[in-house]
Parts: C-alpha cells; sequence; structure tokens
C-alpha cells in the first residue's frame, strides 16, 4: 500500500506492471513470515542430524552407511530445486490467468453488477469463461506436479531399497554377535532419523528457495522506479493563492506500450481567470489533455508550463494541490457523506460549515437532508448495516461538492455532469462561475450549452487542436465547433417540438 501510494499512474497501464503486483501482493503477507519458519524448522533439523550423525560414525565400518544415505538424497534435492524453480516460473507466467478468475468472479459477488447480470442472463457466460481460464491453468500446474511426484516415488522405491538393505546388514551383525540385540533398535532409528532429517532439510531449503524467488518478485515490485518526479535538485513551490498561467508547447503523447499518439502537437496557452470549455467528441483526447496538465503523466513530447516554468520543476505534491478536481470516473467512498465532501482538501481539519457550504452549491443539500442521519449517513453497505446506497446522480452531487470544499487554485471538471439533466448542469456551471473568484476553471463537457458562458473554448478531433476561440467566434467560423454546436441544438429543438405535438 505504501508502495503504490508513489507508483506512477502510467505504471497501473502496463500489464507486465500488474503481474508484479498480483503476485507481490498475493505473497507479501506470508512468504517472509514462511521463510523465517522454514529457517528455524531448518536449524532444528540441522541439530537432530548432527546428533543422529555422531551416533553412526561412533561405529567402525558404518560411517559408509550414513554418507550413502546422505548421497542418496542428493537426486531427491536437485529435483526439489528445479520444480520450485518451474512451479514459480508457471505462477509468475500465469498471473493473467488468475487475474481473469479472480475478474470473473467479482463480477459474480459484485452487488453493483448484480442487477444486470441478472437481466441479461449472464451468470452462465461468466462461469463458463471462469471454468475454462480455470482448466487452463491446472492442466499445466497439474502436469507440473504429476510430474514433480513421478520422479519423487521413483527416488522414494530406491531410498526405501537402500535401507531395507542397511537393515538387514545391521540384523547380519546381531546375529553374528558383532553388535548386541539392543543396538538393532539403536542403529536402524538412527539411519532412519537421518533420512528424515536430510528429507527434512531438503524440504525445508526448497521451501525456502521456493520462498526467496517470490520475495525477488516482491523486491522487483518495490523497486519499481516512479519518474514523476521533480526534474531538478532542488524543486519549485506553487504560488498558492496567486492567479496561474498554463500554456502547452508542441505536447504530444501516447500512453505507455502503445506508439499510437493520443494528443498531437498541442500548443495553447490559459490565461489567469480564464474559464475554458474542452470539447470534442469521445475519443479527441479531452480526459488525456487533463491528465497531462494535472501530470499524472507526463509528455511523449513537448512540454507544459505552469506560470511559466516546466511543471516538471515543480514538487508534485504542491502541483496536486493546486488542482481541485472531478474525473470522470469520480471516487465513491465507503464512509460518511461529511467525510466523503472533505476529502476534497485532506490536508486540514474538518470544516464541517464549509462542508455544508460545498453541498449547497453543489445542489446536494436537498438529498442530504432527507437521509435519516443527514451528513453523519454512512455511504454503501459495505461495513455499516445501515449504510446508504446513492443514485449515481446523487453520488456525482458530491464529486462535485468535493471540488467546492477544495481551496484550489485551478479547478478542473472532467464530464463532471454527465448524469445530472441539462438544467442541473447548468445551474453547476453558473455556481462554479458565481464561486471561482477569478481562479482558473477548466471544463470537459459533451453538452456545448455549458460552453456559451467560457471565456475560451479549445476543440480537439483525433488528438489535434483543430479550433479555439469563444463561442461567438467560433460560430462565425463554422467550422468543427459550429457543427458540433449545431448539430446538438437541432436535437433539442426537434425533442422540444416531439413533446409539444405529442402534448
Amino acid at each position: 500500500m505504501n508502495k503504490a501510494k508513489y507508483l506512477d499512474v502510467a505504471s497501473f497501464d502496463r500489464p507486465e506492471f500488474y503481474e508484479k503486483l498480483e503476485n507481490a501482493n498475493r505473497e507479501a503477507g506470508h512468504r517472509p513470515i514462511q521463510v523465517l519458519s522454514e529457517t528455524f524448522d531448518m536449524i532444528s533439523t540441522v541439530i537432530k542430524l548432527i546428533s543422529y550423525m555422531a551416533i553412526i560414525l561412533a561405529v567402525p565400518n558404518m560411517w559408509w552407511m550414513a554418507l550413502i544415505m546422505i548421497a542418496v538424497s542428493i537426486p531427491s534435492t536437485i529435483i526439489n530445486f528445479t520444480y520450485r524453480r518451474k512451479t514459480v516460473n508457471y505462477m509468475w507466467r500465469r498471473s493473467k490467468e488468475r487475474r481473469q478468475m479472480s475478474y470473473y468472479t467479482d463480477l459474480m459477488v459484485n452487488k453493483d453488477m448484480v442487477k444486470e447480470i441478472r437481466m441479461f442472463n449472464l451468470s452462465d457466460t461468466f462461469i463458463k469463461r471462469y471454468s475454462d481460464v480455470f482448466n487452463v491453468y491446472y492442466k499445466g500446474l497439474r502436469r507440473l506436479i504429476c510430474s514433480e511426484y513421478a520422479w519423487h516415488i521413483g527416488l522414494a522405491i530406491i531410498h526405501s531399497a537402500v535401507s531395507c538393505l542397511f537393515y538387514v546388514l545391521i540384523a547380519l551383525k546381531v546375529m553374528n554377535r558383532e553388535f548386541e540385540i539392543g543396538d538393532f533398535t539403536l542403529y536402524t532409528g538412527a539411519l532412519a532419523s537421518i533420512s528424515a532429517a536430510v528429507g527434512s532439510l531438503i524440504t525445508h531449503s526448497a521451501h525456502i528457495y521456493e520462498g526467496t524467488l517470490f520475495i525477488d518478485n516482491l523486491i522487483s515490485f518495490v523497486k519499481e522506479e516512479q519518474t514523476v518526479v521533480p526534474s531538478v535538485e532542488t524543486p519549485c513551490s506553487v504560488d498558492h493563492g496567486a492567479p496561474h498561467t498554463i500554456e502547452f508547447e508542441n505536447v504530444s503523447f501516447s500512453y505507455p506500450g502503445s506508439d499510437k499518439k493520443v494528443l498531437k502537437n498541442i500548443s495553447l496557452k490559459f490565461r489567469p481567470g480564464e474559464t475554458v470549455v474542452l470539447v470534442g467528441l469521445n475519443g479527441a483526447g479531452k480526459t488525456t489533455f487533463i491528465k497531462l496538465l494535472t501530470r499524472l503523466y507526463d509528455p511523449t513530447e513537448g512540454r507544459i508550463l505552469l506560470d511559466g516554468k516546466d511543471i516538471k520543476e515543480y514538487d508534485t505534491t504542491e502541483l496536486y494541490k493546486t488542482f481541485g478536481i472531478i474525473f470522470q470516473d469520480f471516487g465513491k467512498y465507503a464512509a460518511s457523506i461529511t467525510e466523503n465532501i472533505s476529502y476534497g482538501n485532506i490536508s486540514k481539519n474538518v470544516d464541517e460549515e464549509k462542508v455544508k457550504d460545498a453541498a449547497v452549491q453543489a445542489n446536494a443539500q436537498i438529498f442530504i437532508d432527507k437521509l435519516p442521519e443527514g451528513y453523519d449517513t454512512p455511504l454503501m453497505r459495505y461495513f455499516e448495516q445501515n449504510g446508504t446506497e446513492l443514485s449515481i446522480g446523487q453520488w456525482q452531487k458530491l464529486a462535485i461538492a468535493r471540488a467546492f470544499y477544495s481551496d484550489a487554485d485551478i479547478l478542473i471538471l472532467d464530464e463532471p455532469t454527465a448524469s445530472l439533466d441539462p438544467m442541473a448542469e447548468q445551474e453547476i456551471f453558473n455556481q462554479f462561475d458565481a464561486l471561482r473568484q477569478d481562479k482558473m476553471t477548466i471544463f470537459v463537457s459533451h453538452r456545448l450549452s455549458s460552453a456559451t458562458i467560457a471565456s475560451k473554448i479549445v476543440v480537439l478531433e483525433y488528438g489535434e487542436l483543430v479550433e479555439e476561440g469563444t463561442h461567438k467566434e467560433l460560430m462565425a467560423k463554422g467550422g468543427k465547433y459550429y457543427e458540433l454546436f449545431s448539430t446538438q441544438a437541432n436535437r433539442y429543438i426537434e425533442s422540444m417540438e416531439e413533446d409539444s405535438q405529442e402534448k
């Protein structure tokens, strides 16, 4: 958890990173303890082995029996170590299958998915997919286990034959009166104990070896480098509370592992106090633009300036505090309403009055007042019996309240009102416009009616900046924005005319 706190967001886009993460997460809880426990058991076994070896070596002409018992165990040691490595390599390579099984299992027990799965009768489909992956995964594992134990059975037969031969030799010495009858029990017991101790040593050492292989993966995960760090030795601090300028200089970006450019050679400038609206069809690169602006990712080419300095020169924690942001996939936290809103500024003590003000500004006060425990109402039914489930629109209002609660200098709303009706959306935009106090505000919205209040509209298409200007300027230009706005406006007009005709 502590390591994940510092990892680059880009790391979570790489399947090979997820393999490390899954293996580390699965093994971290018990492997180190297992290695420690096996080490103590191994020390105990060595003490026993030395004791029984002393008994055998003290007897003339029997030392070779002890050495042969140890020598017979060497092939078993080789087999154990070989198959421990094969098993670990198999587990690493099959991380994808385990994640798939976990995914299908989670779908079947996810309370948010159960309605759709039942209505579309998807249960058997996901169970079959789970079974198919399960069969492939365990087919290979079963093959490894059967192969290993076939070797062990053959070696056990050889080991038993050698033991029987030694027992017969000791029995003959007793019959020839070279040993006392009680010595038979002592020496055969010592040989059996040596055999058992060597077997235990092999098992413990194999488990330690296997554990260290898994721990190597854990160490590799912990060593995963963070690249989104200040590019200078002494990071700059953001001048909080002051007006800011943002400038993109020939910025291009491709997601890790992909050559496709999601953004291509973007150059533009946002000035203090501007209200900027990013528009464009799905896949235009709007959300990626926001991720680069907030330095969740670094550009593949070009640079982004905040107040004239490359954002890479700023302390990342300080930089993140500059932005109050709501993403498309905003967080829904199993906590009280007060906590959900106050997470917008976790660095300060909870200000209940400010929490309520934020809820009022986000139009969330109406449904909060109707809840049995008001702002103390626990949300979601993960932990509390009286947990309340909200609609997606209500969750979205809480997310917007978080942005209002924030003291950030730059407010960013990435499709924050997608689950609200147009009237509620316009009201939210108006609230932000009234309360932003000359702060820079950046909106991403598919509903272009909100763009009319913007001081700057940025139109993206297939990752390229195609237009930039005010609503009036872009409408007069008759380009892409005009096409998008007119198409959407016509739909609203047609819808209103149809409603009027029906009435």
